[in-house]
């Protein structure tokens, strides 16, 4: 069985972080984010059912030292897909 570990208000504190510089460096508004999140949502739940309570959809820095660049990570845990009509 898969356990998450509980974040520490040390590692909370730097998700925020991260999120807020990339945001600025994106000149991205949280309204823009969240609009952004609605959007996606309303996209994937035409093809398949998910769990809202337990996703995790972020914008942060590429893993890539080079280049930096933001990324749109999202983690979607997925139920069922939905029978196309």
């Amino acid at each position: 069985m898969f356990w998450k570990k509980k974040k520490d208000s040390k590692d909370v504190a730097k998700s925020r972080l991260k999120l807020v510089l990339t945001q600025d460096r994106l000149n991205c508004s949280p309204d823009m984010l969240e609009a952004m999140k609605t959007d996606i949502l309303q996209v994937i739940a035409k093809y398949m059912d998910f769990d809202e309570k337990a996703m995790d959809i972020q914008i942060s820095q590429s893993q890539s030292a080079e280049d930096g660049k933001p990324v749109l990570v999202a983690n979607i845990p997925v139920l069922s897909l939905r029978k196309m009509k």
